[in-house]
């Protein structure tokens, strides 16, 4: 069974599309798919444009690949990032890539290795044009990175007005209840009880870049406490299994907030 410490990844990145400054952020945000056994960083280091590297490639043990500009106008950084793609894929070694650009000439990459078998997360800018940002299994926005969960409501916490006014507009955003309706009514069992792992799944494979982060809650389950069209509640899968978190379609938009819970991860109210 591959594991997120045992999936062999390979990272790597286009540094003339990618900030210094993300570097740390950026690997952490690999480590919760997996292994980074390859960590390279391309780009004409002989120029003061990618200075700023220096201290996070010693930092982070990221290998820098020297491409020189053979011609003003021409991207080399990309060829050479491709070419050694395509032999770290024959080599067999890896279980996916993870690709930090936010170039739209990685696309054809990115849709031949998953047409190896093999996983690839992207990583770029709000910028990334669509094509590939669907190519890749999932897409993370670097902007993120920088944004920790603010407001997820703990339980005994009291719900200020500022945590509701963010409900209120995500709330708002149609896209995004559409979204996660038909995601968890594809999921639901017969009595329209999803587990909510299964529809995070679900929703990252119709939407590659979906993040709960965009809208500032840290969670998929926050997120859906939010929205008062949801209900979410611990349930056992079956089996003697442990109970795991499930979540349904409330069609009266009126969700009952329970007076305690014995879980923490519940809150014991809503807005």
């Amino acid at each position: 069974m591959v594991t997120s410490t045992t999936f062999k990844l390979a990272v790597l990145i286009d540094a003339d599309n990618a900030q210094p400054s993300m570097a740390g952020p950026l690997l952490a945000e690999v480590a919760k798919y997996g292994n980074a056994h390859v960590k390279r960083a391309y780009g004409d280091w002989t120029g003061c444009g990618l200075k700023g590297w220096k201290d996070q490639l010693l930092k982070l043990s990221i290998q820098p690949i020297q491409q020189f500009a053979y011609t003003h106008g021409k991207n080399s950084t990309d060829m050479a990032m491709i070419i050694d793609a395509m032999d770290l894929l024959y080599s067999g070694r890896f279980d996916g890539f993870c690709l930090v650009s936010s170039d739209s000439d990685f696309t054809r990459l990115a849709v031949r290795i998953r047409e190896s078998g093999l996983s690839v997360y992207g990583f770029g800018h709000r910028t990334t044009p669509g094509p590939f940002v669907v190519a890749c299994d999932r897409f993370v926005y670097v902007e993120n990175f920088a944004l920790p969960e603010q407001h997820a409501t703990k339980i005994h916490e009291t719900v200020s007005p500022e945590k509701c006014a963010v409900a209120a507009q995500v709330g708002k955003d149609g896209q995004l209840i559409r979204q996660l309706e038909a995601a968890v009514e594809a999921a639901s069992d017969y009595d329209g009880w999803a587990a909510l792992v299964d529809v995070g799944n679900l929703i990252t494979k119709r939407q590659p870049d979906f993040d709960p982060r965009s809208y500032g809650y840290g969670k998929l389950s926050n997120l859906i406490r939010a929205l008062p069209l949801f209900e979410i509640t611990w349930r056992s899968p079956g089996k003697a299994k442990p109970e795991t978190l499930y979540v349904r379609v409330n069609r009266r938009s009126v969700v009952a907030a329970p007076k305690s819970s014995p879980h923490p991860d519940v809150p014991a109210g809503h807005c």
